[in-house]
């Protein structure tokens, strides 16, 4: 892999984050897949076209761009060796051929000029040390006109996690907040969404609201363990108390009961999901 500019990054997703990710894989999946289509149609990808996913994690998406351009190709890069490794594993078990998948920073990574048609992320472009930086590389890849489509958090006040988490926090202490939650939020500013888009070298940013349901466990039970193997939340333990760790799990549990309906706990998920062209 080339040198890095996201060191940071490149430690927590090679990892402990980017193991969890990889081995609860599905969970993540069922988390945000319910996003998918409305990314997917944003990103208006075509048969033949050759795409490109940014921050591809366990490459869910990567898989289902490469789908629909079945006579093209997708390719997903990402910081995570962990997440590239299941990444493969599951095109292969899919028997999905017209896909690929490379280990890079996306600020740095030396993608071919003007090669694809398309680019998209789900959630994989908020932790970037140098956003203009990283989208103004993916658009010298894009050919002239090539297409963005991106999916970010709008903010954790906007999403039900938001309130299970501020329940958690209660039993924690407060100069322990981690960054890693605040930086999952770094492009819920829509106007801040284009204006680094227009200075990395696209135009007709539209940013607009995007929901869907995310499943985040058969009960709270078990919503609330998952939820606090979480990279950010594990960190946070990490630094607390004793005893504090059992009392977050408990807090997060009676969180999660207003949303246990239909054998899973649903929490209403809240994005911004934008589209821009290459200039």
């Amino acid at each position: 892999m080339e040198e890095l500019a996201n060191t940071e990054q490149a430690q927590a997703w090679n990892g402990y984050e980017g193991r969890h990710w990889a081995e609860h894989h599905d969970r993540y999946d069922a988390v945000n897949s319910g996003f998918n289509e409305q990314l997917l149609d944003a990103a208006a990808i075509g048969p033949d076209d050759r795409v490109l996913d940014i921050g591809c994690g366990n490459g869910q998406i990567t898989r289902l761009a490469a789908q629909r351009a079945h006579r093209g190709h997708a390719l997903g890069v990402d910081l995570s060796a962990p997440m590239l490794a299941r990444a493969r594993e599951a095109a292969a078990t899919e028997g999905v051929a017209n896909v690929g998948f490379e280990q890079g920073d996306a600020q740095l990574h030396p993608l071919p000029d003007a090669a694809f048609d398309a680019a998209l992320s789900r959630f994989g472009v908020m932790f970037f040390a140098d956003p203009v930086a990283a989208f103004a590389n993916t658009a010298r890849a894009l050919r002239p006109r090539g297409r963005l489509a991106l999916l970010t958090l709008r903010g954790l006040g906007s999403n039900d996690l938001g309130d299970v988490l501020a329940a958690m926090s209660a039993h924690l202490p407060v100069e322990s907040a981690d960054e890693s939650v605040e930086s999952a939020s770094s492009l819920a500013d829509p106007e801040r969404i284009r204006e680094i888009l227009s200075e990395a070298g696209y135009t007709g940013s539209e940013v607009v609201a995007a929901d869907a349901e995310q499943l985040w466990g058969a009960d709270p039970a078990d919503a609330a363990e998952f939820l606090c193997g979480w990279g950010p939340v594990r960190h946070l333990l990490r630094s607390a108390e004793p005893g504090a760790a059992e009392r977050v799990r408990a807090a997060a549990e009676d969180a999660m009961r207003p949303y246990h309906r239909s054998g899973a706990v649903r929490l209403r998920g809240a994005a911004w999901l934008t589209t821009a062209v290459r200039l």
